[in-house]
């Protein structure tokens, strides 16, 4: 059955010779990512899964385009997500992306070029185009999850333009640097391969903390004539690091005066990382007004994660914190197939552009865990002693297979000049079976889900360069959460939690290079559940949430030599019916600007400021009030032209070395922000 939906999904895209029309073969990006101005996008495929200009998507989106993410010399999605309002990154207990957005906590809503990309690791950025955050759960485009938003990611493409090499050297002054590559190479008028690597060294202010991490990302795109391309992609990641879960919490606030202190065991706390992704993708016409495409992604994950932790808050500033630990290896083996038509139609003057699709997903887990057996407990802040560790028994042991069917269908419609309507529903069937290999007898479980999800967006531009809209959309996260590692028996007969996001917003393009967004939003997740604050391994349900808020930006250039990328959000998250019960690590208040202005030709000068107002680092109740503080972060930076190829820069960050608490995990372990610290970087392109 599996391969007969997956083959059913391929064939959707061979060609059919018949039909095909032949088109130019001066090969191009195989995808057609969206174009980018600087740090201006025009437009993506992704909101719709058409090639849409962004002031005709009826949705909150920021895009942090490639020149942004080289001016900020940015190297993790955690950076990159930073400077976008909204988007509240998380600690990930140290081993993976986290991120919260609209009030939603998740660890799998992360996409690559569109297709799934949910298991818990650190993204690189080295073979990036762009990394684009859109706001709203969207089942429709999506499937389950995405409550929030989703992040995805925008692979770097050949093009048979011109062969063409660039590198990247980097150092910062804790001592971590890194080296990258990317090189594209026609291999003759139908072909072309490009290639990105990188190796980077980890370190950072905190104690015994470092790392490294190097890929390799060949990509090639073959020309097969009759407007038909296919691309294979392989990544191989191989990531070592040291698991940090910062500091621990003292009356209601992060424990002060210990920045740069290790609350685990130097030598235990580790996690490693090995995968193999392989992507393929076809793309072709069957007709002037038919595009069909596939994409088959196979991804292998071997990962190891250890770790000794403070298990609460601090008995005083020079008291003591208790200690807890465990070793969790986890292996995943994710099959993904995504197939889309797009027919361009008009019917009685009305113009269509119509989404059929259908996706396809196998998807195998099994993990272990051991905790860990401390010779002590008790860290003595006045005199810190790390123990001995061993993790004799074995706690959960658990296999799992998500097999999951979806179609949908979407239309675009134009309703003459001046209003357009976006509509679409989606069938998701989510299967979960597993077994839970610990107790004795084995605990087998398993759960089918069919949900259908809607879209409405309705856009009226009163002039081309502006538009307002307004949207109703839904999504789903089933029981077995964003992970599926186990589901309980009490979970095993609760129907998912539904996610329903009512926006109206505004989008003008005050010019081609600048453009300014506004956007009004209410979010109501039914049947949520939450880490338990006073014990973060037990979920508990707590009945319905909302999120109110209104998010601003303004990206492009105010003059030709200065480029800005901004926003703001406000937000209301809480349970409903209890207005004192707020949700995690959403901030009321969140704002960032990032400047680059150009003082001659070969010298610029970057401004960056990111402010943050208090946030719970968990679900705040009458016995969890735990609060990081407010604060507001300065970045700079210095680029110098040397010559038409080669460019230094030097980046700042912390320029006033502000003491800061940035995200947190739970109570219990809360990260402490870096101190003033620079990055040196010399840049090249032939």
């Amino acid at each position: 059955m599996r391969l007969l939906l997956a083959s059913t999904a391929i064939l959707l895209t061979c060609p059919v010779a018949a039909i095909a029309q032949e088109r130019a073969t001066d090969l191009e990006p195989i995808i057609v990512t969206g174009q980018a101005r600087g740090y201006i996008a025009i437009d993506s495929v992704t909101a719709t899964k058409t090639d849409t200009p962004l002031i005709d998507v009826p949705q909150s989106i920021n895009v942090v385009t490639r020149a942004q993410l080289d001016d900020q010399a940015l190297h993790s999605l955690g950076d990159v997500l930073r400077y976008v309002p909204g988007t509240t990154v998380g600690q990930g207990e140290g081993n993976r992306d986290q991120i919260t957005l609209r009030g939603q906590n998740t660890t799998a809503d992360f996409f690559l070029d569109g297709v799934r990309d949910d298991t818990q690791y650190f993204r690189g950025l080295y073979n990036l185009e762009r990394v684009e955050v859109l706001k709203g759960p969207y089942a429709l485009i999506f499937g389950r999850g995405g409550g929030g938003g989703i992040v995805n990611r925008v692979q770097k493409t050949p093009s048979a333009s011109g062969l063409f090499a660039a590198g990247r050297a980097s150092a910062n002054s804790f001592g971590a640097w890194d080296v990258s590559a990317d090189l594209n190479a026609p291999l003759s008028d139908r072909a072309a391969v490009r290639i990105n690597a990188i190796y980077e060294t980890l370190d950072n202010h905190r104690d015994f903390y470092e790392g490294e991490r190097y890929a390799l990302n060949p990509y090639v795109v073959i020309d097969l004539g009759a407007g038909w391309r296919a691309g294979l992609s392989y990544e191989y990641v191989n990531d070592d690091r040291v698991v940090d879960r910062g500091v621990p919490s003292l009356a209601g606030a992060p424990l002060g005066g210990y920045r740069d202190q290790f609350f685990g065991v130097p030598g235990v706390n580790r996690t490693t990382l090995e995968a193999n992704i392989v992507k393929l993708r076809l793309d072709g016409v069957l007709a002037d007004n038919v595009e069909v495409s596939t994409t088959v992604m196979y991804g292998d994950y071997d990962k190891v994660y250890t770790n000794v932790f403070a298990s609460g808050a601090a008995t005083a500033q020079n008291g003591t914190v208790q200690l807890a630990g465990y070793t969790d290896p986890t292996t995943r083996r994710n099959l993904l197939v995504q197939s889309n038509l797009v027919w361009d139609v008009r019917t009685g003057g009305i113009g269509h552009k119509v989404l059929f699709g259908l996706e396809y997903g196998d998807q195998d887990s099994a993990n272990r865990r051991r905790n860990a057996v401390l010779s002590d407990t008790n860290f003595d802040l006045a005199d810190p002693v790390f123990p001995s560790v061993t993790f004799p028994a074995l706690n959960r042991n658990t296999v799992s297979n998500v097999e999951s069917v979806s179609a949908y269908v979407q239309d675009q419609i134009s309703l003459g000049d001046r209003i357009e309507v976006v509509a679409g529903l989606r069938y998701d069937r989510f299967d979960i079976t597993g077994t839970d290999l610990q107790p004795n007898p084995d605990r087998p479980f398993a759960r089918t889900d069919d949900k259908v999800s809607p879209r409405l967006g309705l856009i009226y531009k009163p002039r081309p360069n502006v538009s307002i809209y307004g949207s109703y959309s839904q999504s789903f996260l089933p029981r077995s959460g964003d992970q599926f590692l186990t589901l309980s028996t009490t979970e095993q007969n609760l129907e998912p939690e539904e996610f329903t996001n009512h926006e109206v917003g505004a989008k003008w393009d005050i010019r081609p290079d600048l453009n300014v967004t506004a956007a009004v939003f209410r979010l109501d997740r039914t049947n949520a559940t939450t880490p338990d604050p006073l014990n973060p391994t037990v979920t508990i349900n707590v009945g319905e949430t909302r999120t109110e808020g209104v998010e601003l930006a303004v990206t492009g250039r105010l003059r030709p030599n200065w480029q800005v990328s901004g926003g703001y959000s406000w937000q209301d998250a809480r349970l409903q019916g209890n207005d004192s019960v707020r949700l995690a690590q959403t901030p009321k208040q969140q704002f960032s600007l990032w400047n680059r202005y150009d003082v001659g030709r070969r010298l610029g000068i970057g401004l960056g400021v990111i402010h943050q107002a208090s946030q719970f680092a968990a679900i705040r109740t009458s016995s969890s009030t735990t609060r990081l503080p407010a604060f507001t972060r300065v970045d700079a930076a210095v680029f110098y032209e040397v010559n038409d190829t080669v460019q230094l820069q030097l980046n700042i960050e912390n320029l006033f070395d502000t003491t800061y608490f940035p995200d947190a995990h739970n109570n219990a372990n809360i990260s402490t922000g870096a101190p003033l610290n620079a990055r040196l970087t010399l840049s090249t392109r032939f």
